[in-house]
């Protein structure tokens, strides 16, 4: 078979190849989710920010200022989405952890790479709940 037939063969076949456009179908691996959650909860850890600092500065400027500010975070639904920002921070914290003693080499295997995500996994719900039974 000439050059130009092999090549045009493998592109007819790989444009016949059917196409996954469901993302809710993928099954992600576990060190794929654990590193995609990282980079999402830093997302929402940095956009989240700047809405604190402005609470902690609209604390500092007077007592009446400071009491709305405990009044906002005395709410249940104040404290449920601090709840999920606490999470973020933890898994956040974790994982960077992680990904650090990757870069240094330590737990590179498989095997272990899938040990030490789902070890992150645990630590952040479980320093979450220890912060939820002490806000509530």
């Amino acid at each position: 078979m000439p050059e130009n037939e092999i090549q045009s063969s493998r592109k007819a076949k790989t444009k016949n190849r059917p196409k996954n456009l469901n993302l809710l179908t993928i099954r992600l691996p576990i060190n794929a989710l654990v590193s995609i959650l990282h980079r999402a909860t830093g997302c929402a850890l940095f956009l989240v920010l700047p809405i604190m600092l402005l609470l902690l500065q609209l604390s500092l400027s007077s007592v009446a200022h400071f009491e709305t500010v405990v009044s906002i975070f005395n709410s249940p639904f104040s404290k449920l989405i601090m709840l999920g920002f606490a999470w973020a921070f933890f898994h956040h914290f974790f994982a960077g952890v992680r990904h650090l003693a990757m870069d240094v080499h330590w737990m590179t295997t498989l095997m272990k790479a899938r040990y030490t995500s789902k070890i992150v996994l645990v630590l952040g719900v479980l320093a979450t709940l220890v912060l939820a039974i002490k806000l509530w």
